[in-house]
């Protein structure tokens, strides 16, 4: 069982969460066994045991992860399967006993280990800092050690299994590497950079229509298809281990072996001389079974392996590209302190026309938005859309088009995908464009095509067309580009992708809309920054409901814009507000003006971690915290009454996570300062009253 976060706080007297610093990454050697720790996790390979992980710990609860020794990786070269390290003669799956290693000889057919060494952490994706963000280290700190193994079977044939240990967090990176010293090309079929014979989550003798996980996050940066991570994670597999005979569930299908791996291929050709580098696995060590802890963990991670997700700047989504509607609009964002304008879909906008007045015409606009302090970028859609038959993926069951993810979709390595990104490219570097909006970002789809020039069938074709779209993503990073993308590209380059809502819901009537926004903020930020989903405002219609769901004529909806301007930037997440312009009158720019000023005031803690109080049902209040302990406004509160009433409450406040823990500083609405105890475990109880259909905002300090 996890020990509780009291407990936790108590024994360590330091929570990474908190303060990172006292858990600095080391890699240590004893007899031949390398271990890699932080003082929150452990992982020991032991050389002369051919290169295997014998021991996987989690030190804040002192729980071993590993139930079983499996191979490190593996890979399937030439149609044979053959695994890298690992350890034959565990006489019991259900646990691993120290006592058995000597005993324990190198799997047969295995590659053996011949050594290891040092490396410096990598930098995958170059990130050039271009926009205000939280400072954070690029790459992170932490240590890696490369381990360097060969195959008596395939003489010429190694591979390199790469581990990084982060310091201040309980994660470990990992992936693995592939190269061709012989004279001729070899096909790598299919590979798994990790396999872990995991202590299962639960043990049941039923089949279990949802099984409970081991305490530990496992994500990759191959990653899409679904704008939640459990949807987008298509490179993690939780599978039941045939191996482990003793487990309870009578079927033996519990899932307590995991692989990280693509679903089919990559079938990747190496020529002599080259190499292969698989995707990066990223393992996150759960302390405790709190949704609200496992979230801050979780949301940590992308924070200190996406760093480009922090920058959050304010865009208007414009809908024209009429050059006058264009400049007004830039003036508007301008003078009401928004950061970036994006001329959206239906706006008239072809990123794929890359003739000389095209780029021209935006380069101007892009040139303006400078002029006047803004970033300007725009709308591409890619895959949910139909080309030709020749150009389309082919389902592989019926060998036609049609049938993919979005219905019809483009091959990205079908000629018509390569002409696309080599047009983008061209666009984006002949305009200057500060930002990219990728609907319909490659969500997955497999293309039995043997005629695309990209792939050659249907099992390279997922990695290829990830590998085209990643480079992309990455080309553009390079280039300091903002890329909002609908899909978990993080890991791969982007910034952002939606919070999570139905865009039919934009079609309610507005009091109901301000409902569904909060509930649409509260449950993405479990596992998302406030920064890494965006929301949407229609000021003018946007798939019906008329004039009860629009927005526009701006000051006859002053106080439902006030709101949905309130609703996003309290909760520190950007909006795409959805129109030409951002004010019609002087009373409507003002309104503007005061809330993206109060956004800016507080924008540090507004942009911090997100603490779940109480979620929006359209009656009662509804609150969430803002916490971070590295900047003077520790922690702030914003709480909403839906109601047409006035109403009070009391909220239990956890501090804990804002470096809080006897007495702070309170200020309510910018109010008088008062003094405020702290309970044993680092809440604060304070009663507040809202006023109708409005919100305060509670703000705590040291004292």
């Amino acid at each position: 069982m996890l020990i509780s976060v009291v407990a936790l706080a108590m024994a360590f007297k330091a929570d990474w969460l908190v303060d990172s610093s006292p858990f600095g990454a080391s890699v240590t050697e004893r007899s031949g066994v390398i271990t890699l720790s932080n003082g929150l996790i452990s992982r020991s390979i032991s050389v002369p045991k051919n290169g295997t992980t014998v021991e996987y710990r989690n030190l804040m609860t002192g729980e071993r992860l590993i139930r079983a020794v499996k191979p490190e990786a593996w890979i399937t070269i030439d149609g044979h399967r053959v695994p890298i390290g690992g350890l034959a003669g565990q006489p019991n799956q259900a646990f691993f006993n120290a006592d058995w290693i000597a005993k324990m000889s190198a799997l047969p057919g295995s590659m053996r280990c011949i050594g290891t060494r040092r490396e410096p952490i990598q930098c995958p994706i170059p990130w050039v800092r271009k926009r205000p963000s939280p400072p954070s280290a690029w790459p992170p700190s932490g240590l890696g050690v490369a381990f360097d193994y060969v195959a008596a079977e395939f003489p010429g044939i190694e591979a390199t299994v790469h581990y990084e240990i982060l310091a201040g967090m309980p994660v470990l990176v990992k992936w693995l590497e592939v190269r061709n010293h012989t004279r001729a090309a070899i096909q790598l079929n299919a590979f798994a950079c990790e396999q872990l014979g995991l202590v299962e989550g639960e043990s049941a003798v039923d089949a279990m229509p949802e099984w409970r996980k081991p305490p530990i996050t496992i994500l990759s940066d191959y990653s899409f298809g679904g704008m939640a991570l459990a949807g987008g994670n298509k490179g993690v597999h939780w599978m039941p281990d045939p191996e482990y005979k003793t487990q309870v569930n009578y079927e033996l299908k519990t899932p307590c072996l995991v692989e990280v791996r693509p679903p089919l291929g990559p079938q990747q050709t190496i020529a002599p001389g080259g190499r292969f580098r698989s995707m990066r696995a990223f393992e996150l060590l759960h302390d405790s079974d709190d949704r609200e802890r496992q979230g801050l963990a979780v949301r940590r991670l992308y924070r200190t392996f996406a760093p480009w997700t922090t920058e959050n700047p304010l865009m208007l989504h414009l809908t024209s590209t009429d050059p006058k509607v264009v400049h007004t609009a830039i003036d508007q964002a301008a003078e009401c302190g928004f950061e970036l304008v994006i001329i959206s879909f239906w706006s008239g906008l072809d990123m794929e026309d890359v003739s000389e007045s095209n780029i021209k015409k935006f380069r101007a606009f892009r040139d303006y938005a400078h002029s006047k302090g803004l970033e300007l970028g725009g709308y591409s859609l890619l895959a949910s859309r139909r080309i030709n038959d020749q150009e389309d993926v082919i389902n592989p069951k019926t060998g036609k088009t049609g049938g993919a993810i979005f219905g019809d979709s483009p091959c990205l390595c079908s000629a018509w995908g390569q002409r696309y990104f080599d047009n983008l490219r061209k666009f984006i570097a002949g305009t200057g464009f500060d930002l990219l909006e990728h609907d319909g970002s490659y969500p997955g789809d497999f293309c039995a095509s043997t005629k695309h020039p990209g792939h050659s069938g249907l099992e390279d074709s997922q990695w290829n067309q990830h590998a085209a779209i990643a480079e992309f993503y990455a080309w553009c990073r390079e280039r300091g580009m903002y890329l909002n993308v609908p899909d978990t590209y993080f890991l791969s380059g982007s910034n952002k992708t939606g919070m999570g809502y139905r865009e039919s819901n934009w079609s309610l009537p507005r009091a109901q809309q301000h409902i569904h926004a909060r509930q649409n903020l509260f449950d993405g930020t479990w596992e998302k920054t406030p920064s890494m989903g965006w929301m949407m405002v229609p000021l003018v219609e946007y798939q019906g409901g008329g004039p009860e769901a629009t927005i526009e004529p701006l000051h006859d909806h002053l106080d439902d814009y006030r709101m949905h301007l309130t609703n996003n930037l309290a909760y520190g997440a950007q909006a795409c507000y959805r129109g030409p312009r951002l004010y019609d009158t002087p009373e409507t720019r003002a309104m503007v003006q005061e809330r993206v000023a109060w956004f800016k005031k507080y924008r540090d803690i507004l942009e911090s971690d997100v603490i779940h109080l109480r979620r929006p049902d359209g009656e009662a209040i509804d609150a969430i915290a803002h916490v971070n302990p590295h900047i003077s406004t520790r922690a702030m509160v914003v709480a909403f009454n839906p109601s047409k009433q006035e109403q009070s409450t009391t909220l239990k406040i956890p501090l804990r996570y804002a470096a809080l823990t006897s007495e702070c500083v309170l200020r309510i609405s910018d109010g008088r300062a008062k003094r405020v105890l702290l309970d044993e475990t680092g809440a604060a109880t304070v009663k507040i009253t809202v006023p109708p259909q409005g919100h305060v905002w509670l703000t705590f300090r040291e004292k």
